[in-house]
């Protein structure tokens, strides 16, 4: 499924989709960045501050972050997340960022914080796929136990 940014709907269950919480794992949403602010993509600093407001933008837990300035450019991050993970890939000299956000439950907004990502790097032009990650049959009708405890 494809959205621009600007078909965008706050409610989790976006589309005309109304999910029930144990019929998806999560949201998706797989975003391409175009025309973007050079400095910025090259920017580390800036795209931890980035990256971390897009986490709570998405209504998402920031556990950790790590991030990676390339040379002679470029930045690559990875936000550990409650819910799951944000990660981006910049070439700044191609004015391109590849961003990938995915977040668990039903509680999280993952295409507000693509939305956010977009306006803080100035892309000109965006491509957002997003998918619901849908819980497995087996995992959805079992009761779930955790690791090595018996009933």
């Amino acid at each position: 499924m494809e959205q621009s940014l600007s078909e965008l709907h706050p409610n989790p269950g976006w589309g005309g989709i109304t999910p029930q919480s144990t019929d998806m794992v999560g949201k998706h949403c797989i975003l391409e960045l175009y025309e973007c602010d050079s400095s910025r993509l090259d920017d580390e600093a800036f795209l931890r501050t980035s990256i971390t407001t897009a986490a709570k933008k998405a209504g998402a837990t920031l556990l950790n972050l790590i991030t990676h300035h390339f040379e002679p450019q470029g930045v690559t991050g990875l936000a550990l997340l409650a819910e799951s993970h944000i990660s981006i890939h910049t070439w700044p000299e191609s004015g391109y960022a590849a961003v990938d956000v995915f977040t668990c439950g039903d509680h999280t907004m993952p295409e507000q914080a693509c939305a956010f990502l977009s306006e803080s790097l100035q892309s000109k032009r965006q491509v957002l796929r997003s998918f619901l990650r849908e819980t497995p049959a087996a995992v959805a009708t079992e009761l779930r136990q955790p690791t090595g405890q018996t009933c």
